[in-house]
């Protein structure tokens, strides 16, 4: 199924800002953020799907678009 992922902040860092993926049918949004080793570079803050705030374990359809936003520190 192909899916539309987004990334912002240093998750686009030698990366992509948006790109169209392929992935089998039943796929996590957790697998998809541990297929681009993600949470290496920052933990996860924001995971949107279609515009919705969703858990790690939304389960992915085709067609989807999903935003990934890592966690924002400052002070």
């Amino acid at each position: 199924m192909h899916v539309f992922v987004k990334l912002f902040a240093q998750y686009r860092e030698g990366r992509f800002k948006a790109e169209q993926k392929e992935y089998p049918e039943g796929t996590t949004a957790q697998t998809v953020i541990d297929t681009l080793d993600l949470e290496s570079v920052s933990p996860l803050g924001v995971l949107m799907a279609n515009g919705r705030h969703v858990d790690v374990s939304y389960v992915l359809q085709e067609g989807d678009e999903i935003a990934l936003f890592p966690k924002v520190g400052g002070g």
